[in-house]
């Protein structure tokens, strides 16, 4: 029986105990972590380095493909360092950061699509009052709000978590530190408190969700009033991007609530995780390059001049 006073590092749950699968893993991870890095450093700089893209969409844009990097440094390079050195523990400081990164870095992809839904609904619902509702300084202020609500949201949730004592020893059912395998460990009675906070959280999703349909269903209504089907088409263009990383976004981070609890294993559990916390900061940047002419047109532009330059 250990206490968390006593716990100087937690084991994390390796993919595999064979030496070769693990380099395998390593190699995995070390190739879609160089994609994600790859893709959302060339958005940054695109969008940076063109002033045509320096508009609230790239903006909140900017700010997305810098919470995809974040949150797949957080879990990822810890796990492949676990692979390629053939150990599976993290240390109790490691793990408090982990927690607190992952759920900030969460919360604020999830308020920030949110506020780009808005975004899309005022330039597309109300074009001639985007300017005045979606001015630069609006812009700040709405991305400073969605980063400290999130940040002391974050806080809430690790300080509430790391004050529970931890009495059913220290090894984590998962490849990186996660609350919910964390209250597995506690026994004390207090951890309701966190239960609560799991509930708060599950407001605001709600009602993130709800402000994101609700501002889709203007969208639909706007653009299904256009009579030429290839402004209806260009129109609605430009919200794919959003709502195919909106739909991945929710699709992956819900999975592991509706698996049947009879299929769980520890390797199915391994895929889910992978699946909500390593592919969409790594698939982001393929969709809103894939479906944004002019963010292909800016990169394109900004590759040519660089390779003219050399």
């Amino acid at each position: 029986m250990l206490n968390s006073s006593s716990i100087t590092h937690f084991l994390l749950l390796p993919f595999s105990g064979t030496r070769q699968l693990q380099l395998l893993h390593f190699c995995l991870f070390l190739a879609i972590y160089l994609a994600a890095l790859l893709g959302n450093g060339l958005i940054i700089t695109t969008i940076a380095w063109d002033h045509h893209l320096h508009t609230p969409m790239y903006f909140f844009l900017l700010n997305l493909t810098l919470l995809d990097l974040g949150c797949i440094s957080t879990t990822v390079p810890k796990s492949m360092a676990n692979s390629l050195w053939d150990t599976n523990d993290i240390s109790y400081t490691g793990c408090v950061l982990q927690v607190f990164f992952y759920v900030f870095l969460i919360a604020t992809e999830y308020f920030l699509l949110t506020t780009m839904s808005f975004d899309r609904y005022v330039a597309i619902c109300r074009p001639l009052h985007y300017e005045t509702l979606l001015g630069s300084r609006v812009c700040l202020h709405l991305a400073s709000a969605v980063w400290a609500c999130s940040f002391l949201y974050a806080l809430l949730h690790t300080a509430n978590t790391f004050s529970l004592p931890f009495c059913q020893g220290n090894a984590l059912e998962q490849f990186f530190c996660e609350i919910p395998q964390l209250l597995k460990l506690s026994c004390s009675t207090s951890y309701l408190r966190e239960l609560w906070l799991i509930v708060v959280s599950a407001c605001l999703l709600f009602l993130c969700f709800v402000l994101i349909v609700v501002s889709y269903v203007q969208i639909f209504r706007a653009v299904l009033r256009i009579p030429s089907q290839q402004g209806c088409h260009k129109t609605f263009a430009t919200c794919l991007p959003h709502l195919a990383v909106v739909s991945l976004f929710l699709s992956t981070l819900f999975l592991p609530n509706l698996k049947p609890s009879s299929v769980s294993s520890p390797s199915l559990d391994l895929g889910v995780s992978v699946l909500y916390s390593v592919v969409p900061p790594a698939v982001n940047p393929l969709i809103y390059s894939l479906r944004n002419q002019e963010l292909k047109d800016a990169l394109r532009k900004m590759t040519t001049r660089c390779f003219q330059k050399q």
